[in-house]
């Protein structure tokens, strides 16, 4: 559950990154600032019952995916068929680590 949370958190901190237009605008700069706080908060309390490795790859890994689409849903941002390979790569690594994880 806190990984999840932390994974919302850094995604609308990226999210709010962009909007901030390099901190130029101030309310998306500061929501920045709390998102990602939030999404270390939650990730420092995910770490108490998951593998550091394993997490950060998830919260990292899932981020990476998931701000990808967003980008290209609402920011216009081009998905290459290449992008989509190496997506689809990380998403690989990502269930695999968590399969692995759960067997030791």
């Amino acid at each position: 559950m806190f990984l999840m949370l932390a994974i919302v958190f850094e995604l609308s901190g990226t999210i709010s990154m962009k909007i901030s237009q390099g901190f130029t605008q101030l309310w998306p700069s500061v929501l920045m600032f709390l998102f990602y706080g939030a999404s270390f908060t939650s990730l420092n309390f995910a770490l108490t019952s998951i593998k550091v490795g394993v997490a950060y790859a998830i919260w990292s890994g899932a981020g990476i995916i998931l701000i990808s689409f967003i980008g290209a849903l609402f920011f216009e941002e081009k998905l290459t068929l290449s992008s989509l390979l190496w997506i689809a790569v990380i998403l690989t690594g990502i269930i695999g680590l968590n399969i692995s994880g759960k067997t030791h």
